[in-house]
């Protein structure tokens, strides 16, 4: 990128989980570092890492699977540190209007997704427990799984625990049903992964950007790692600074959404190598990488508090 300001691409419209980005911000720790950033957010979350493997963004935020992927298909991203670790993520929908109790139960029903590997993700689960594309219906509705389930577009959708689940059980109760009408099938249970690491939210970067710029990527995980700190010691303080920023967001759904999240925070940004190796094979057996891939990950830029991850 041309100009001295550092680019960094949201996986995602702006959520609250994003907060110690943008608290980084209203902090001025960027500043603090000594470097410049303008955030940004995507019109299809699908974009991002074309966007910031082609150079047209610096830095950025994608799940774990999708850099993985990525890089498998010639995009040049390296994951920089960890945001989310392990958000629970799975085919999530409203019992008491879906009509489904179990996975048996999926047999017939539309079920929606965000992008290519959603589809992906949801046909290979299918076939591992010995059901036919014509069993159901996959349905691409980006970023909006809730609203598609909320006007019955679909029947389920895959989701955050954090995210979609949440606004699911904010808008059930308001209706004067439980919270616990809302379910979760999660994804890393029924395809025996032992962790929700694939959706991990990772802290990317252009290849050729980390490599010229090592420092001004040090000085980002340095920001973002006392943004974190901030946040986790000072919850409250710290939305209230992000809804200055985002006034739309100060909603009883995304304070939800805030506080689920704050689970899932990294302490101390890692990428986790046990993480790396389940998600690795996962998108082997997903046909997304061959035997001959190279995990694309470093924690060079981040002063790590453990080292046996």
């Amino acid at each position: 990128m041309s100009s001295e300001k550092i680019t960094c691409l949201l996986n995602w419209q702006a959520t609250p989980y994003h907060v110690p980005v943008f608290l980084a911000q209203k902090l001025e720790l960027f500043q603090k570092h000594g470097i410049k950033v303008a955030i940004l957010e995507p019109s299809d979350p699908s974009d991002v890492t074309e966007i910031i493997g082609s150079g047209k963004s610096d830095l950025g935020l994608k799940a774990m699977i999708h850099t993985i992927a990525a890089k498998a298909n010639g995009f040049n991203v390296t994951s920089i540190g960890t945001l989310l670790d392990e958000p629970l993520t799975g085919v999530i929908h409203v019992k008491t209007q879906s009509g489904i109790t179990d996975f048996e139960s999926l047999r017939g029903k539309k079920i929606g997704y965000v992008g290519h590997f959603g589809k992906v993700i949801i046909d290979e689960l299918m076939r591992s427990r010995g059901f036919q594309e014509t069993d159901y219906t996959a349905v691409r509705v980006g970023m909006n799984v809730t609203d598609a389930i909320k006007r019955g577009v679909i029947d389920a959708g895959v989701g955050l625990e954090n995210v979609q689940q949440a606004e699911l059980e904010n808008w059930v109760e308001s209706k004067g049903q439980p919270r616990s009408d809302v379910e979760m099938l999660r994804i890393d249970e029924l395809a025996d992964l032992g962790c929700c690491c694939f959706c991990s939210v990772l802290y990317i970067g252009n290849d050729e950007f980390i490599e010229k710029n090592p420092e001004k990527v040090k000085a980002f995980m340095a920001a973002i790692r006392e943004s974190t700190n901030y946040m986790l010691a000072n919850p409250d303080k710290a939305y209230a600074l992000f809804t200055e920023m985002k006034p739309a967001l100060a909603t009883k759904d995304h304070r939800t959404i805030y506080d689920r999240s704050m689970i899932y925070f990294s302490k101390d940004q890692s990428n986790v190598q046990r993480d790396w190796n389940k998600v690795t094979g996962y998108s082997k057996r997903l046909g997304l990488v061959n035997d001959t891939f190279v995990q694309n990950m470093t924690n060079e830029f981040i002063q790590l508090d453990t080292v046996d991850r």
